[in-house]
């Protein structure tokens, strides 16, 4: 046997036992998944009487339920489950009025939301649980604000004895990158429309504008201010007098909180199992009928399919990308999903739930041409999450109704374009000199290696005022305003909902149960089921997906300098965006 023959058939063993151990393990995890997929399908959940309702936030409530097995591989100590906000929400609802439930026990230690308004969709649905008559029972170790803002509707508010208070207010901390791009020989040239639209001021700026100040400071009010009307009102004290306690650090323990009636009782952990025993008539808490909120919404919530009549959820959910992708708000899946909404005639209405910052003009543009299609057949109600922002805007501006929560952010209504110039980092960093050979006199302004010139900055700034100028008038339409009222409202700022609901750019206050019963009356449905689009994948979707890559292309979420430079380098975006240019985090 010849040792070329030998090395030949040496490696393709090799190449074949490596083969062999990567399908031993794929089918490994595939039946692991599948055996625990049929175990959890077959583990009935059974509200029995007298039982509790316990919420502890171990799922985050979400736009929708998710249940990705994978989630710690990407994002260690994430769980990959989520509890969709409609699901938990008519939860509530089914349990204000079923006798089997007694009261709900809160565990507020980690309020675990997907965003500020579906926090406050919650506490809301929480109040409306209340208003039946039924207990609400708080409690946990420590309060933040969030944990309290949640925790403040119920009838009985505990704290552990030696708890503290973290209630200092709510705040953003904004990033400014000049310095340090010059730093590094990075010039940024950013071509805008509209004083208030920040997007790209990070990259220009050392510091804040006095515009940029002043809708933040505005925003975070707004939704400071929303939330401290609800506590006041729910724990009966004013908010000037709580504001005075936050402001000056009045509340730090247990007793402090005590002491100014924020909460009601305190007690450890045993003690508080100890009064649930005595409130359902138990000698022990592991005799206490506990079900969990996702546990109660598997048992309880069912799908009408005797129903003929359809009402359609589109959700509509990250940032708006061009192209295909099973996550974030991809213009040719959606664009399909909207035209299959159009086309099926058992669906008689939409409830267009939006939750993005914006992204793509371009694509939003195309999401909107089919919405405007589709509105022709089918009345689209809009419910807005915790973003309704710039191309966010731009899709459901020409929707027949819009709600909103207070803590929304919405509005937004500008446009930019960024273009960087790394010609000093590779020439003085790194050594590396280019040249350029083109066949015209522009064919390289996107080459990143040089600064646009000024009929360049002309060119891209001639297509930002025209996105602009488009944007407004459809709002204006949309939204029944003249053109020159949209133009106040916009150059770029950032409302809170509080604010679009007295500057007209939305039309109630209200959530996605507002939303959805709205739509029923609009479309005449008294018997009726709900389908979602996009439908949440099942775990063996992720794991096909996750292995092949298919949705790759636009599913990790991404900045916005990779998502206004990479795609439009790559031809794939014209570079010109409507977008928020932040999340808030809490």
């Amino acid at each position: 046997m010849s040792k070329f023959f030998k090395t030949t058939l040496a490696a393709f063993l090799g190449t074949f036992i490596a083969l062999f151990a990567v399908m031993l393990l794929l089918f490994s995890i595939i039946g692991s998944l599948s055996s625990s997929i049929s175990s959890q399908e077959g583990q009935k959940v059974i509200v029995a009487p007298n039982s509790v309702l316990k919420i502890d936030f171990s799922e985050m409530i979400a736009e929708q339920d998710a249940d990705n097995p994978f989630a710690m591989i990407s994002s260690p100590g994430a769980s990959g489950k989520s509890l969709g906000l409609l699901k938990a929400i008519n939860s509530l609802e089914i349990a204000a009025q079923d006798p089997s439930i007694k009261f709900v026990y809160m565990n507020c230690d980690n309020v675990n939301f997907e965003s500020l308004s579906s926090l406050e969709e919650f506490r809301a649905a929480l109040s409306r649980f209340k208003s039946s008559g039924k207990a609400i029972i708080a409690y946990a170790n420590n309060y933040s604000a969030p944990g309290y803002y949640l925790a403040s509707i119920a009838d009985k508010v505990i704290m552990n004895e030696y708890g503290s208070a973290n209630i200092l207010g709510l705040g953003s901390n904004l990033v400014f990158l000049k310095d340090f791009l010059d730093k590094l020989g990075v010039g940024i040239q950013l071509i805008r429309h509209g004083k208030y639209k920040s997007a790209g001021e990070m990259y220009i700026n050392n510091n804040i504008s006095p515009a940029n100040r002043e809708q933040n400071q505005e925003m975070i009010d707004a939704i400071w201010d929303s939330w401290v009307a609800e506590i006041a009102q729910s724990r009966e004290i004013t908010v000037d007098e709580f504001n005075q306690l936050v402001d000056n650090l009045t509340l730090s323990d247990a007793e402090d909180m005590k002491e100014h009636n924020l909460v009601d009782e305190l007690m450890y952990q045993n003690e508080v199992e100890d009064y649930i025993c005595t409130l359902t008539e138990t000698s022990k808490i592991e005799d206490v009928k506990m079900v969990t909120l996702s546990g109660y919404a598997s048992a309880k919530i069912k799908q009408n399919f005797k129903a003929k009549d359809k009402i359609a959820i589109l959700y509509a959910n990250g940032e708006i990308v061009m192209g295909n992708g099973s996550e974030n708000i991809a213009s040719a899946t959606y664009a399909k999903m909207i035209s299959d909404i159009r086309k099926d005639s058992t669906i008689k209405a939409v409830l267009f739930r939006v939750n993005s910052p914006g992204g793509s003009a371009h694509a939003a543009e195309i999401i909107r041409n089919e919405l405007t299609l589709l509105k022709e057949k089918k009345p689209i109600i809009v419910s807005y999450g915790g973003y309704a922002a710039s191309g966010g805007y731009w899709i459901s501006a020409g929707c027949d109704k819009i709600f909103t929560n207070n803590t929304t952010l919405t509005g937004s209504i500008g446009v930019f374009s960024m273009v960087p110039n790394v010609e000093k980092i590779m020439e003085d960093k790194l050594g590396i000199n280019t040249v350029a050979i083109k066949s015209n006199k522009h064919a390289d302004m996107m080459g990143l290696r040089r600064p646009l010139d000024n009929a360049e900055v002309a060119y891209m700034q001639n297509q930002v005022e025209k996105i602009y100028s488009d944007f407004t008038q459809i709002v204006a339409d949309g939204r029944g305003m003249s053109v020159e009222r949209v133009d106040e409202l916009a150059q770029g700022r950032v409302w809170a909902g509080v604010d679009a609901l007295e500057n007209g750019l939305a039309d109630e206050k209200g959530g996605i149960i507002d939303a959805l019963n709205y739509t029923a009356n609009v479309a005449g449905l008294t018997d009726y089921r709900i389908v979602e689009y996009p439908t949440p994948k099942s775990q063996i979707e992720i794991l096909m997906e996750s292995l092949t890559g298919s949705s790759a292309n636009v599913s990790e979420p991404i900045s916005i300098f990779k998502e206004t430079y990479v795609r439009m380098l790559l031809n794939k975006e014209t570079g010109v965006m409507a977008r928020l240019p932040y999340i808030y985090l809490f």
